[in-house]
């Protein structure tokens, strides 16, 4: 069944630090018309009536992953207005951060979307000056950066 665009839909969302803090894991999603090489968005999905937004991250975590979050914490939220194949659409994300246990794997991870259709995971550079495709919902690392050194160990 498509998405609904024409509501605000709420998300958790997670920035999944590896056990080095040197990169995060993110699903690889295929081309759109605005991003023609695919891109990368961070892991989690709706919060659904009458659910939390720590229960919802806790909980796509499981369905998607298989995984628990271990040292969750909640670092902001953030109001995404985007664009997917030129339809518009808008959600407020709720952003954690938090370590999957267990890890993915380097090569060959993949989530299950509630659609059923299966999509890579893959680790992305925390500092990703340098990588190509775009992350979203925009914005959410900052809010991983704004976060005290000491507080994402």
């Amino acid at each position: 069944m498509p998405i609904d665009r024409s509501v605000i839909r709420v998300k958790a969302m997670l920035i999944a630090p590896n056990a080095e803090g040197t990169a995060h894991a993110v699903s690889l999603n295929a081309p759109t018309t605005e991003n023609p090489a695919g891109y990368h968005r961070l892991i989690g999905g709706g919060v659904e009536f009458g659910e939390t937004h720590e229960a919802a991250i806790r909980r796509e975590v499981d369905e998607e992953l298989s995984a628990a979050i271990r040292d969750l914490r909640f670092l902001g939220s953030i109001e995404n207005i985007f664009q997917v194949d030129g339809v518009i659409g808008h959600e407020v994300v709720f952003v954690y951060t938090g370590r999957l246990d267990p890890e993915p794997a380097l090569r060959g991870a993949t989530l299950t979307e509630s659609d059923g259709s299966v999509v890579p995971v893959v680790w992305r550079p925390l500092a990703d000056d340098d990588e190509q495709l775009p992350v979203y919902p925009d914005g959410a690392l900052r809010l991983l950066a704004a976060t005290p050194e000491e507080a994402r160990a």
